[in-house]
């Protein structure tokens, strides 16, 4: 110790921006994986959101998403929401691009026969959209303005996150999305 009573000032300064350095790298978060399953997810790293937008607006609706994306979005399909990609053949413009109004669908997850719909209300970016949907946390609930970040490798919204409302992050699960299903008829079902 008797070394540092030597040191002038720059010195002095120059080690403590070092110490401070050294420590910013310590903590740095550990890459996060999707889905437990060793695929990185898009950067290796979430993007930084707060999520203040996303909120339960009514835990007693006892709603499921289907009738709640259904009326939200005009999207006239009747039926488990895990059947809604294959009955929009044909009746509706499908897509991977995300749109205002459209239903974002979402399948496969818990088991085969599980599926999920909501509605695009906002784009945050070519990651980011934000969605109302009904039952998402299981409770018949109504969600608004809660974040959807598409972290498929081609940038194709095949796999997403959902911001967890009650937790205020970003979920550690990896969901498969089919597309978005865009609210306006094709002239051939029209006729």
């Amino acid at each position: 110790m008797a070394g540092l009573k030597n040191i002038g000032p720059v010195r002095a300064f120059c080690l403590g921006l070092m110490t401070a350095l050294l420590a910013a790298c310590a903590t740095t978060p550990a890459p996060i994986t999707a889905g437990g399953y060793g695929r990185p997810a898009v950067d290796d790293r979430l993007p930084e959101f707060n999520g203040e937008d996303a909120r339960v607006t009514d835990y007693a609706a006892n709603l499921q998403c289907v009738p709640f994306a259904r009326e939200a979005s005009g999207v006239e399909i009747f039926g488990n929401a895990n059947t809604w990609w294959a009955q929009a053949a044909g009746r509706y413009p499908r897509s991977n691009v995300p749109a205002f109004g459209s239903v974002f669908v979402l399948h496969g997850y818990n088991t085969t026969a599980r599926g999920h719909v909501a509605v695009v209300t906002h784009i945050d970016s070519s990651r980011v959209i934000r969605v109302d949907q009904a039952n998402w946390l299981n409770g018949g609930e109504i969600s608004r303005g809660v974040p959807v970040m598409d972290v498929s490798p081609n940038n194709d919204w095949t796999e997403v996150r959902v911001w967890h409302i009650p937790g205020g992050h970003w979920g550690a699960r990896v969901y498969s999305a089919d597309g978005f299903i865009h609210p306006f008829q094709l002239q051939a079902a029209m006729s």
